[in-house]
């Protein structure tokens, strides 16, 4: 996907085209990314632009923050800026959707807990975020638009013949995604290993570009660290993305008494364009019934 560079709000956008004015060019020629309607008023010759000052700053970000008090100038690495530029560009274009709902992990616990012997013999940590890849990859089987690509002019939807599911890292350096392979054609273990391989080569900076390219679909966990809900970016040019919260007990009734349950959290934002409302709550019940049971990633 071709990233825009240039800047400017809704109603900005709009006020443009409705006056054929293209503000990629604009923005080349006055030498700025964030454009406002002043801009676009001055281009069309000041006909319905009220009499203004000229403008201070090319942008909101674009002020002396020391006018206010003490600061400390801190450089954004590349990795950052990248990130920044892929992201604001997945803002501007795709209309993301955010459906939640949660899972029952008890189960998964449970078995989790019947190979803790087995995981120490193979020298492994099988954490439930394995089983999170290994359900999310079998569901990627049975809802394919999730697993596709939608082209930059929006008239070909890809739909891939392979699953690779993505798992975004906390670096010292800023966001990482490596890319476990063919995640649906593998095991628990062997999954589990790539994940502690990966994550350990993010944080020593040891990954390759093509180890972090070509997933299907991203996961971002913050189990680990708190939170109850949030509403994670499409990571183009995938089309939705799994957001997983840190996992809590609570008392369920279950005819007789009321039994403690653990539930991981779920936040899945779609691109729009792509899935629609209907699709992702049945994608994400799909997915938490074979957390709920993990008979049904062995079927």
């Amino acid at each position: 996907m071709q990233t825009p560079q240039t800047l400017a709000s809704p109603s900005t956008r709009r006020f443009a085209r409705e006056r054929e004015v293209d503000l990629d060019a604009l923005s080349h020629e006055l030498g700025q990314s964030w454009l406002n309607r002043t801009d676009v008023e001055r281009k069309l010759g000041g006909s319905s632009a009220p009499t203004a000052a000229p403008r201070s700053d090319t942008s909101p970000w674009d002020q002396d923050h020391s006018r206010f008090g003490p600061v400390e100038a801190e450089p954004t690495s590349r990795l950052s800026r990248l990130a920044a530029t892929n992201l604001s560009a997945a803002q501007q274009v795709i209309p993301a959707v955010t459906h939640q709902d949660r899972a029952d992990m008890s189960a998964i616990e449970r078995f989790r807990s019947s190979l803790k012997n087995e995981a120490q013999a193979r020298g492994t940590k099988l954490s439930s975020l394995a089983f999170h890849v290994k359900a999310l990859a079998l569901s990627l089987r049975i809802f394919p638009r999730f697993n596709a690509s939608l082209s930059t002019d929006g008239e070909t939807l890809w739909l891939k013949h392979y699953i690779h599911i993505g798992i975004a890292v906390d670096t010292p350096n800023g966001l990482m995604v490596p890319v476990i392979r063919d995640a649906d054609r593998k095991g628990i273990f062997a999954i589990a290993d790539e994940i502690i391989d990966l994550a350990g080569r993010a944080r020593d900076r040891k990954l390759s570009p093509d180890e972090m390219a070509g997933a299907s679909m991203t996961i971002s966990n913050l189990g680990g660290i708190g939170g109850q809900s949030f509403t994670p970016i499409v990571n183009p040019p995938e089309v939705a993305i799994l957001g997983l919260t840190r996992t809590t007990v609570e008392p369920v009734w279950d005819g007789e008494a009321f039994a403690p349950t653990a539930f991981c959290p779920l936040s899945l934002s779609y691109d729009h364009r792509v899935i629609n409302g209907a699709d992702a709550a049945r994608f994400l019940t799909h997915y938490a019934r074979m957390l709920a049971d993990p008979r049904e990633m062995l079927i």
